[in-house]
């Protein structure tokens, strides 16, 4: 962070060992323009011993595109914050002697894998960035204009006139990042959701003891051994009346849309009003007002902090309740302090993963060749 003292720019003391936070940016809109294509050429050929060259103007290049291309190594929107438009290069005009103009560099924006881009005036969804690599031309080039050699007719051998190049595409875009994760650990602030992930992947979120440390998503990846692996997605807190704005809100909750399993997490509270089956209650019926889907996502109810001897007192009374309500739900409990119980909860997530596997998408159909023409199969005797 920086202040500025009498027209001098100087930077905030920090206390050792910290670092200034990266900021977690998950939503932004830009402007894209596709570059233009160049002008066609008007000339003549003039050479020495050919009076009569005719038409000679080149074609202008095309304009480049404006290319977004999903990027492994990035997990957030910040390196776009600062930039609101992207602009391709223009395409070369033409020239004589039949030159033509060079077409436009295409310009491409690395976006996280996750990224949806919608249409910022209609909202609709132009296309979702799922996979590694995957591409998508967001504004295309114009077309660059034709020289008058292509005008040339038997009436008219030496014409004087060409095409402009056609200006390039512009939209106006809205690009929204949700995490691919394929497990995601909800519950309320302070409960042991970054210290999780901190001891089951080499994730290294911020952990203190107060409410809403975690103010951005994090991501870990769990190794099991193997080639076995999957990765977790821990947002920060959700609290009573989220759906209204209070606390966080429902901001990052859509980071956890696309997980196949969710992990509830409660524990213990030093709060008069709250209980362990009153928090498990509550997180349920926010991830309900903020997508039924989720209410419904496959999950396991787990409770941390057990090394506490409060939590394991009330742990028995709420496994009851449990079974009473939510029949075929298992309540697992663990300690991330001395990892007990940690393995357990990762067999039994891995085996909810393995009970909701990734759906497979459909094969593109084949483009048909030219033996599947029908003129050119031999006629039925």
């Amino acid at each position: 962070m920086h202040v500025r003292s009498h027209g001098v720019r100087l930077r905030q003391w920090q206390p050792p060992g910290t670092t200034a936070a990266v900021h977690f940016v998950d939503e932004i809109t830009l402007e894209v323009h596709g570059g233009r294509g160049g002008n066609g050429s008007t000339a003549m050929l003039r050479e020495k011993y050919r009076p009569l060259g005719g038409p000679a103007g080149g074609d202008g290049g095309n304009g480049g595109d404006v290319i977004f291309e999903a990027d492994e190594g990035l997990t957030t929107l910040y390196d776009l914050k600062y930039r609101r438009i992207f602009r391709a290069e223009d395409g070369e005009h033409g020239r004589g002697k039949d030159q033509y103009g060079k077409r436009g560099e295409s310009l491409t924006v690395r976006l996280p894998v996750g990224s949806q881009i919608f249409d910022a005036e209609s909202g609709e969804l132009v296309v979702d960035l799922d996979t590694i690599g995957q591409r998508f031309v967001a504004a295309a080039g114009g077309r660059g204009g034709r020289g008058n050699l292509h005008f040339a007719t038997p009436s008219d051998r030496a014409p004087l006139r060409s095409e402009q190049g056609q200006e390039g595409g512009v939209r106006k875009l809205r690009v929204e990042l949700k995490l691919l994760a394929d497990v995601g650990i909800v519950g309320f602030p302070n409960v042991g959701k970054s210290t999780l992930i901190s001891v089951i992947s080499k994730a290294r979120p911020k952990v203190a003891d107060y409410p809403f440390t975690t103010l951005a998503p994090n991501l870990g990846v769990v190794s099991r051994g193997d080639e076995r692996s999957f990765v977790v997605a821990d947002i920060p807190g959700i609290i009573e009346g989220a759906a209204d704005g209070v606390g966080l809100g429902h901001r990052f909750l859509k980071h956890i849309e696309r997980t196949r399993v969710l992990v509830i997490l409660v524990s213990v509270d030093p709060a008069p009003d709250r209980s362990l089956a009153h928090d498990y209650k509550i997180l349920l019926h926010e991830l309900g007002r903020f997508d039924a889907a989720l209410a419904e996502r496959p999950c396991l109810v787990a409770v941390s902090k057990t090394d506490l001897p409060e939590v394991r007192e009330a742990l028995p009374a709420f496994r009851k309740a449990m079974k009473r309500k939510r029949k075929g739900i298992e309540v697992l409990s663990f300690s991330a302090a001395n990892h007990d119980g940690v393995e357990v909860l990762l067999d039994r997530v891995e085996a909810l993963l393995d009970q909701h596997p990734v759906p497979t998408r459909p094969r593109p159909h084949p483009l048909p060749k030219a033996a599947d023409r029908p003129h050119d199969k031999p006629a039925e005797e």
